[in-house]
């Protein structure tokens, strides 16, 4: 197969490609043509089906599976296919892996490993609460191991919000050695449930998009709400230790121009802010220099605010 990473203008395309989006259009001169985004897990590239009428188009929808014929050209410094024949593919002609963002790592592995910290929470009532998420609700396994972490910036792929959720746990772990004070099993809990809303948040891959509630609560507020949810069946939960795990949850993004309905008031909500925005801004930085062949200075970066470089040892 021909990743998307490859294309070179003049080339023949002739692979099966998921079809991420679909619109119809016409041009200036009244004629009617399709507009489509094929996407592999390397990227998307912009494709144009100026027959649709034609014989060798055949009927698809977006989030299709489709074999395209074409060729690769090139369009206002942006490469382009132009679509000649397009076959609608069954199940089992091609596999998924190759057409949507996986993690690097292994997934059941890193779960088995978040499992383990599970297991080594003392408090009753807080490794009942992680129980309750990570052992007993298969829906919600079954959508955390598959979501993202973000439908952008970083660990945008499947798998990223485990990933990034044991990064934060091994960051926090790190902060209890290092500095006493802090509850363990209050930070380890609230690390491994800061970003549990986003399960809901974001829809699955393919589409890795908010949902209505997304959009409408974001996933601190749904974090904060799942862990009342799950509160209420366990009898007996503090109502203390509830508010307190909620508070780390709802103080996690760190500053309210960050999206954060509280700013962190006990000393495990700021550990995990900074182990949470460590994670984060490392990722992001490590997605930026993978993804160029650039070697010296990469421009100005609007998340950074800075001209980021890439980092040279000779």
């Amino acid at each position: 197969m021909k990743f998307i990473k490859d294309y070179k203008e003049g080339d023949r395309v002739s692979d099966i490609y998921l079809c991420k989006h679909k619109q119809s259009a016409v041009t200036k001169n009244g004629k009617p043509y399709e507009s489509v985004i094929l996407q592999d897990k390397t990227g998307t590239v912009d494709a144009k089906i100026w027959d649709p009428n034609s014989a060798g188009i055949e009927d698809f929808e977006a989030l299709d599976y489709v074999e395209v014929y074409g060729d690769v050209t090139s369009f206002q410094n942006a490469l382009q296919v132009n679509v000649k024949r397009v076959r609608l593919c069954r199940e089992g002609e091609y596999d998924p892996a190759n057409y949507l963002p996986v993690s690097k790592k292994d997934i059941p592995a890193m779960y088995k490993e978040l499992l383990r910290y599970i297991g080594s929470i003392e408090n009753t009532y807080l490794k009942k609460l992680l129980e309750a998420f990570f052992v007993e609700d298969e829906i919600f396994i079954a959508a955390f191991q598959k979501s993202s972490a973000a439908k952008s910036v970083h660990h945008s792929f499947m798998g990223g919000l485990l990933e990034h959720t044991l990064s934060v746990v091994k960051l926090c772990e790190y902060y209890c050695k290092t500095y006493p004070m802090l509850k363990r099993d209050l930070l380890l809990t609230a690390a491994m449930c800061h970003d549990i809303g986003k399960t809901r948040e974001l829809s699955l891959f393919p589409q890795n998009d908010y949902t209505d509630d997304g959009q409408l609560l974001g996933h601190i507020v749904m974090g904060a709400e799942m862990i009342g949810e799950k509160a209420r069946t366990i009898p007996g939960f503090p109502p203390v230790l509830e508010s307190q795990l909620k508070h780390c949850i709802l103080a996690h993004h760190g500053e309210y121009e960050y999206g954060s309905p509280k700013k962190p008031a006990l000393m495990e909500a700021l550990a995990l802010n900074l182990a949470d925005n460590t994670d984060a801004k490392l990722e992001t930085f490590t997605e930026i220099l993978e993804s160029t062949a650039e070697t010296g200075w990469l421009g100005f970066n609007r998340l950074f605010e800075s001209n980021l470089r890439m980092t040279r040892m000779d």
